[in-house]
């Protein structure tokens, strides 16, 4: 029996069309495979919220519909995952409007719930320094050394870090050319310190980690491989721990803490949106925030009627 062709047969023109919207987003949009998983999961369940009400193609669909997903469907999942769903509803819709499946783009009505933006984490700069004073001279502590100090220096993602090549530092210029969200390449200067400790590390401890083998990754672990980004987490927890600093610091910490010691030290936002890889200046203007909380705490503290 052939389950694919039973399967196709099975599924609905909504399924269908999810599919080719999910294909729309990869080949024309450009959109993470992260992105592209979580808005499958949502359509998904869209789509068999409508079916347990009858609907099992775009015809079918209306706004009360829709708006009974946002309702029911929807219930329980935080503000952030209600509005990446309805995110994922409405550019679908968009879609199936574009390609004239659909007249009527009523969905438009419905707007996502306001998200308060979270103040994240971040290390004062002697945190920083005993955190990355952490690591031992031994091969793994002169690797974590430099992965650390590479991902502080240049404000990397977990995800950008573990898939640094050999050949994306450019040591003279002191430049690393990261591929962020989304397939999107930008490049980041990074400082002396961290272009030491990379030195140190692909001088001494990265010939021992490959043990005779091959890897195009920059950083290995104990058996040769490029590593994860659990490993990454684990690492960072581990000299956390080791230098006392909160259980709370994490990988995104160190990016955290780059961006807000910039803003802190007067650098432009919009260069810090460009080191970050930010597409949009909204999601940098946080580290605004976090500099005006400091100011606040300075004002309340210092000012004789604060």
């Amino acid at each position: 029996m052939n389950t694919s062709r039973t399967k196709k047969n099975n599924d609905s023109h909504l399924d269908l069309l999810a599919g080719l919207y999910l294909d729309h987003l990869a080949i024309e949009k450009g959109l993470s495979i992260n992105t592209i998983s979580a808005y499958k999961i949502d359509l998904i369940d869209y789509i068999k919220y409508l079916k347990r009400r009858g609907i099992s193609s775009p015809s079918g669909i209306t706004l009360d519909s829709t708006l009974a997903f946002a309702a029911e469907g929807m219930s329980g999942l935080s503000p952030s995952s209600r509005a990446r769903s309805l995110s994922a509803v409405k550019g679908f819709h968009r879609f199936m409007y574009t390609e004239g499946i659909v007249r009527e783009l009523e969905i438009e009505r419905l707007s996502a719930p306001k998200l308060i933006r979270k103040i994240p984490f971040v290390l004062s700069q002697n945190e920083i320094e005993e955190l990355l004073s952490a690591p031992d001279e031994s091969a793994l502590g002169l690797r974590d050394a430099a992965l650390m100090e590479i991902a502080y220096s240049a404000g990397l993602r977990a995800s950008e870090v573990c898939g640094l090549r050999t050949e994306s530092l450019d040591g003279k210029l002191r430049i690393v050319r990261i591929r962020g969200k989304g397939g999107k390449e930008r490049l980041v200067p990074y400082g002396e310190k961290a272009s030491a400790a990379v030195r140190q590390y692909l001088e001494k401890s990265r010939g021992l980690l490959l043990k005779g083998g091959k890897s195009e990754y920059l950083f290995l672990n104990y058996r040769g491989k490029g590593i994860s980004r659990i490993s990454f987490w684990k690492i960072i927890k581990k000299y956390a721990a080791m230098a006392g600093l909160p259980s709370g610091v994490t990988p995104h910490t160190l990016r955290h803490s780059f961006a807000t010691h910039l803003v802190e030290g007067g650098a432009d936002l919009r260069a810090v949106q460009e080191l970050l890889g930010h597409s949009s200046i909204s999601t940098t203007q946080i580290y605004t925030r976090l500099d005006m909380a400091y100011l606040l705490e300075v004002h309340k503290t210092f000012h004789p009627r604060g």
